[in-house]
């Protein structure tokens, strides 16, 4: 006989430790660390009338009763507490937990140190690599206008790919004086070094401390009589000027801090991020989670914890908006990780406190977005269901596309829509395996049968299937989820495109048993959203098919020309970026890269 958790809860001892929460099915739903183990249990598992020691909110409560059993792990120290309950996260994942994504909405700029002549690109993605990073940036405008900025105002090398491209003149921005053209002059890396510094300034937020540097060299300059250096320096330093004019001013210490916020509703909660470096607000971030069992320092902890351990930049301040009970040893862990002080704070008066109001007011306007976009697509998915007469609201929405060119690299691509936007994470690609001859119908019958076909493991199963077609391939998608006895799990429905040839104005939608397409009257947007998620199927499985098209013709050009091996084969690639790009490069440009000689570059040419 199973214990109950009150029994349980009265042999749990008050040490230290890591406790996991499980469901019915005995899955760990929820990970957390206590210095009290027994004191931090009785908080969620409290009798009615029992004092509460702990304010746990309804939507907290609701979720606690999914608990079922629980084990917990002594440890030591809090601080191993605070390690071993990072590890369990990672290793399951939990339902409830405050789990931050690797979040590709927000954009970096990426400085390669190593590199003989560092250049900055955007990426999304950051890597323990010896690079320098800066960012994360709100949006792809914000980093590509600071992009711009950097490069009108510094001589910063403009080329985008990896390896110089050895060009028989400097290109365009060496004309016209925003480039030293690294790629074909021979620059003095000193000076170039030197660059390279007051970019790192720029991007760290320092403008005030490279005005004045710029302002220094621009009088040394016109004291030896150098005035056109001088004037060069003079012209840059008011180019930072008027940057500096548009930064907002907070904080009148000029140090390096980052400001959380929290905001929640009932559906949602959001950590809002502000960064502040030298005294100045320069950007702002913001994650969001829903069904989580944390209290809001748990979320905020567990924030800190999570977040600093993939940036590239401690600051040397983490203002919070609330008492965390792990200060301590959060700020243990962060020394320890950046190498320098690192200081947790709760403000209680001063700039700080006027730092942290700022910080939830973006927060609130945040999530007040966030709702607002959330709320229209529940009201889309619940008109959506009224439409198409669906038992239950299509929270999670698959669709289907097959794309090829006359038979050759057939492959199919799945996205997924949930709660009315897409999860890319979700998504699949596939390569038919079975079909050797072009038949669009035969396709689609192989890859639902792939993704249908595996009992429980195909599970979830969507609320709504689409498939890209019309009645054609809707009824080869009824019949495969037939075969598999899954017709009453979801909804089908094919999405046609209009014939203007016989004067139809809209796409068509299709459902099982009906000879007409549905009509969506004035609910126009419920079209269009079904056409968007058939667009985001479609434009899937056609960069799906575009790389494996591309990967065949490379094997396909380089595999007939002696001497190209693999190292030749990637240097090629990695320096033009495509074959059609080889194929109009010149024989000094082929020449010119490292283990290509001239009788190899001249038998590409002949290609």
């Amino acid at each position: 006989m199973a214990m109950s958790l009150n029994d349980k809860l009265s042999g749990t001892t008050n040490y230290p430790g890591v406790y996991l929460m499980k469901d019915a099915e005995g899955k760990v739903i929820y990970v957390g660390k206590a210095k009290n183990l027994k004191k931090r249990l009785s908080s969620y598992f409290k009798q009615s009338g029992q004092k509460e020691s702990r304010q746990i909110d309804l939507k907290t409560r609701v979720l606690i009763k999914k608990v079922l059993s629980f084990d917990t792990i002594i440890t030591r120290t809090e601080k191993e507490a605070l390690i071993l309950e990072s590890n369990l996260i990672k290793e399951y994942k939990p339902r409830y937990n405050v789990i931050l994504k690797d979040d590709k909405r927000y954009p970096s700029l990426r400085l390669d140190i190593k590199s003989q002549y560092p250049g900055l690109n955007i990426v999304r993605k950051i890597e323990k690599n010896g690079a320098r990073y800066f960012g994360p940036f709100s949006s792809s405008q914000a980093v590509r206008q600071t992009l711009k900025i950097i490069h009108k105002t510094f001589k910063l090398r403009k080329c985008k790919t990896k390896n110089f491209r050895k060009r028989l003149r400097p290109c365009l921005n060496y004309q016209i004086g925003i480039c030293l053209a690294p790629c074909c002059l021979d620059v003095d890396k000193k000076t170039y070094n030197e660059i390279v510094k007051e970019v790192v300034l720029f991007l760290k937020g320092r403008t005030p401390e490279l005005i004045k540097k710029i302002k220094e060299q621009m009088t040394s300059a016109a004291k030896d009589q150098d005035y056109e250096r001088a004037a060069v320096l003079r012209d840059k330093m008011f180019a930072l000027e008027k940057i500096l004019e548009k930064q907002v001013a907070v904080t009148t210490d000029l140090k390096d801090r980052d400001v959380i916020a929290i905001a929640d509703s009932p559906e949602i909660s959001l950590i809002a991020l502000l960064f502040v470096r030298g005294g100045y607000l320069l950007g702002k971030t913001r994650f969001s989670f829903t069904k989580t069992i944390s209290t809001k320092a748990e979320m905020v902890s567990a924030f800190i914890r999570q977040y600093y351990e993939k940036t590239h930049f401690i600051p040397q301040e983490v203002l919070v908006p609330i008492p965390l009970e792990d200060t301590c040893v959060l700020e243990d862990w962060l020394t320890a990780i950046n190498q320098k002080k690192v200081r947790i704070l709760y403000p209680r008066r001063g700039e700080k406190v006027q730092l942290v109001k700022m910080a939830a007011h973006n927060a609130q306007n945040s999530l007040k977005d966030l709702t607002a976009s959330t709320d229209a697509a529940i009201d889309i998915s619940i008109r959506l269901q009224k439409r198409l007469r669906m038992d239950k609201m299509p929270e999670r929405i698959e669709c289907f596309d097959n794309s090829n060119i006359s038979g050759t690299e057939p492959v199919a691509g799945m996205v997924v829509f949930e709660n009315g936007k897409p999860n890319k994470s979700l998504y699949r690609k596939y390569k038919i395996k079975t079909v050797d001859k072009q038949n669009d119908y035969a396709y689609m019958a192989e890859i639902l049968a792939r993704r249908y076909g595996k009992g429980e493991k195909s599970k979830p199963y969507p609320d709504l299937l689409v498939v890209d077609g019309g009645k054609g391939h809707l009824n080869i998608a009824l019949s495969i989820i037939k075969k598999f006895k899954l017709e009453k799990n979801f909804e089908i429905i094919g999405i046609a495109k209009k014939d203007a040839t016989r004067g139809e104005t809209n796409d068509k939608i299709y459902q099982p048993g009906r000879a007409n397409p549905v009509n969506f009257g004035r609910a126009g947007d419920l079209l269009l959203f079904l056409q968007r998620i058939r667009d985001e199927a479609h434009r899937f499985a056609i960069s799906f098919h575009r790389k494996r098209r591309n990967k065949r013709s490379i094997h396909s050009v380089f595999d007939t020309v002696p001497g190209i091996g693999k190292k030749r084969k990637e240097t090629l690639l990695k320096h033009f970026g495509s074959i059609d790009r080889i194929s109009k490069a010149t024989l000094e440009e082929l020449v010119s890269l490292p283990g290509i000689n001239r009788k190899i570059a001249e038998a590409l040419k002949l290609k």
